[in-house]
């Protein structure tokens, strides 16, 4: 009886350490998409892409969705870039619905439909008002902003469309955000328009049955 006990549990460790091994051995489903850009897959990658892969999938976003499949592309610099994406997404000093009005923000100059797609809805779930983000897709200023909305959207609005931001506008975000936060903004904005370009080059798809909600700016 004994001997049937131990040779049970022999074949149970056997068996878990089996299902252990091509659990490890399996390769993740990545889910690429893209069009210029054709989708890749794990077994078919470089180290180099796989190497990337896993990073973002150990990561905080656990995704491949976005600029990563046209980054995987050249991927020692794709893991550069998702590294200070990462930082800027998740460990930025300004709060998050700031951080996300910044980014769609951007998506809305470079009318990149799928960072608006997704950064709006972080934006909404972070406190944006739908009035602001329904403003910043028509290409207008919002009529009802808080103070520190008005101050990130005053900044961005300078920095994406002049290429410079006055001492007024400056001073007043310094003052909203401290000097850290002012250099958090910038990144956010020089990020997403990175993100912008490659998604617009890829011609990156909107998920089934999503609509294109940003309109040509006139």
């Amino acid at each position: 009886m004994r001997v049937q006990i131990a040779s049970a549990g022999v074949v149970g460790c056997l068996i878990g350490w089996m299902v252990t091994v091509m659990a490890q051995n399996t390769p993740p489903k990545l889910e690429l998409v893209g069009d210029r850009f054709k989708p890749l897959t794990y077994e078919t990658m470089t180290p180099e892409q796989k190497q990337l892969t896993d990073h973002i999938l150990n990561s905080e976003r656990k995704s491949m969705g976005g600029p990563f499949n046209a980054l995987l592309r050249s991927p020692e610099m794709g893991d550069l870039a998702q590294q200070l994406g990462a930082h800027i997404r998740f460990k930025t000093s300004l709060p998050h619905r700031l951080n996300e009005m910044a980014i769609i923000m951007t998506a809305r100059l470079w009318t990149a439909q799928y960072e608006w797609y997704v950064h709006k809805n972080l934006a909404l779930e972070a406190g944006l008002n739908p009035a602001v983000a329904d403003a910043i897709a028509e290409g207008k200023r919002p009529s009802s902003m808080k103070p520190d909305e008005e101050a990130i959207y005053n900044f961005c609005t300078e920095l994406l469309n002049t290429r410079q931001v006055s001492d007024a506008t400056f001073q007043a975000a310094v003052k909203a955000f401290g000097e850290r936060g002012v250099v958090d903004l910038i990144g956010a904005t020089g990020y997403y328009q990175l993100v912008s370009a490659l998604l617009n080059v890829d011609r990156y798809p909107l998920p089934p049955g999503v609509r294109p909600e940003l309109k040509p700016l006139k």
